[in-house]
């Protein structure tokens, strides 16, 4: 994949969210930012424990925070940056968006598996299923720097102190 100079200082910014999320109370270093024409119109880490809200993932409070600034629920054209693979919820909230691109960091491959449902559930069926031919979905823009923020995949956690089991 050949990425744009644009491609990476938005993901740097999801970067940047990401270590401020691993920084803060109550939330954790996942970042999303959303994109439209060049600009910024919504961006957040993972507030689950902050907001007591298990659907409060990066991607969601990013969606929710750009439907409020354009006043609309239809996000279409717009590029949605995540430092990790969305999960299926994060990816059925971006087609529902009108999303038009979806470009992630660390994909399942990148991190232990407490980060992902325990039957892979690929993000690309859920974009078949719905039909979003116009949705394109393009994993491993910097990789590396996304998976350093997570537990890597080869670590021994104990089943009972993962916190996604």
């Amino acid at each position: 994949m050949a990425w744009t100079d644009e491609d990476a200082a938005w993901m740097n910014r999801a970067i940047i969210l990401a270590r401020k999320g691993n920084a803060g109370s109550g939330t954790n270093g996942i970042g999303c930012v959303i994109v439209r024409d060049g600009e910024l119109i919504g961006e957040g880490c993972n507030e689950v424990e902050f907001r007591h809200d298990p659907t409060a993932h990066a991607e969601i409070v990013a969606i929710r925070r750009a439907g409020q600034r354009l006043e609309s629920p239809a996000l279409r054209d717009a590029v949605l940056y995540t430092t990790l693979q969305p999960c299926g919820m994060c990816t059925m909230a971006s087609i529902w968006a009108k999303i038009g691109r979806i470009v992630y960091g660390a994909g399942r491959d990148d991190v232990h598996a407490e980060y992902f449902e325990d039957r892979h559930l690929d993000t690309v069926d859920f974009i078949r299923d719905a039909f979003r031919t116009d949705l394109t979905l393009e994993g491993g823009l910097m990789a590396v720097e996304c998976a350093a923020l997570y537990v890597p995949a080869d670590a021994i956690i104990p089943k009972d102190k993962q916190f996604n089991r």
